[in-house]
């Protein structure tokens, strides 16, 4: 595995002792799968880093902890390398592991190592689930700070969450399928990827609140538990029959879209609108073919740039809080999609 930076660099970055860092650099036995996937994300990160290296000041470390499709943590990731120039009162070094699907121990399992090892902030999008609770409180016990991002562990002692108001999302979908189709008889398809995430729980009961108020003769199906994901969300539009061919609008709350437009083409059914979530690379391609009618996007941008300040006030490097850790809704259409921000 070639590399060019400091085996004690990739030992900071990883979590890992520069020991087991040089067994996998060269190739050794008695090293797991994971160990070395954990160590070819390090290199990864600190060349998407590497100012940061350069750079002068107190270094803090904060792990990133993302259950979600592959796309979103990406952009997360990619977020979080083109706010850091920006942050002056520190070098703040972030740590990713993320996976599309994650099972309760396998996110407390990850909070354990981060606690054993120390960090200077964790950022955690999970389910809102009791385990996770006790084992983001454990970790707030210890002493180090939690931000959730996207989707809030309300009863947690965590600093603070970033990310969209959900509610306002709900409502802003139903508004627009309202407008879109009016108050005729019909269905609407609802999904979200998984049952425990508070962000998309918010956001379904705001929607539903406001549909069943502005047209209350439409009916809703569910197509919710597919992850975000492809395959699994093809799966959960494979087990729905009974009402496909009656769709006339969709809410996506938690991506998959692909798999469910193909569903509903196959179907003949394809809907009136189509509301999703994130500007996403996925998202991107298909409003732009004009699949989708209207993406409700936020600029992680700033969010991670809220993460990072949230962090930095805890631990006094800087003077005032983010003003708002709340997110504003842009409603993206096939005729105002924003250009992708890259960083040079």
């Amino acid at each position: 595995m070639t590399h060019r930076f400091p085996l004690k660099e990739v030992a900071r970055q990883s979590g890992l002792s520069t020991a087991t860092v040089d067994r996998v650099i060269n190739n050794r036995a008695n090293v797991s799968p994971q160990t070395r996937a954990r160590v070819a994300a390090a290199i990864s990160e600190l060349e998407g880093q590497e100012a940061q290296l350069a750079a002068r000041g107190r270094r803090l470390f904060f792990d990133f902890l993302i259950e979600a499709p592959t796309r979103f943590s990406r952009e997360v990731q990619q977020a979080a390398e083109l706010v850091l120039p920006s942050i002056g009162s520190a070098v703040c070094r972030p740590r990713f592991q993320a996976q599309e699907i994650m099972t309760e121990d396998d996110v407390t399992a990850v909070l354990s190592r981060i606690a054993k090892r120390g960090s200077h902030g964790v950022c955690i999008k999970a389910r809102d689930l009791p385990t996770i609770r006790a084992a983001v409180n454990q970790l707030i016990t210890s002493g180090i700070p939690v931000v959730t991002l996207v989707t809030d562990l309300n009863t947690t002692k965590r600093l603070a969450y970033v990310g969209l108001d959900n509610q306002s999302a709900g409502r802003t979908a139903a508004y627009l399928v309202a407008k879109t189709i009016g108050d005729g008889e019909g269905t609407v398809l609802t999904s979200r990827s998984n049952d425990r995430f508070l962000g998309e729980e918010e956001r379904e009961v705001a929607f539903k609140g406001t549909l069943a108020r502005l047209c209350p003769n439409l009916r809703i199906i569910d197509a919710s538990g597919g992850s975000g994901v492809h395959l699994e969300t093809s799966r959960i539009m494979q087990s729905i029959n009974a009402g496909l061919d009656q769709i006339r609008a969709v809410y996506s709350m938690g991506g998959g879209n692909t798999a469910i437009l193909n569903a509903l083409e196959q179907n003949g059914s394809l809907p009136d609108v189509y509301v999703a979530h994130d500007l996403d690379t996925d998202n991107r391609r298909l409003i732009e073919d004009k699949r989708l009618s209207f993406v409700l996007h936020h600029d992680l941008r700033v969010d991670l740039q809220n993460v990072f300040q949230a962090f930095l006030h805890h631990h006094k490097l800087s003077p005032e809080p983010p003003d708002t850790t709340i997110s504003h809704i842009q409603v993206v259409t096939p005729e105002n999609i924003p250009p992708l921000k890259r960083r040079f």
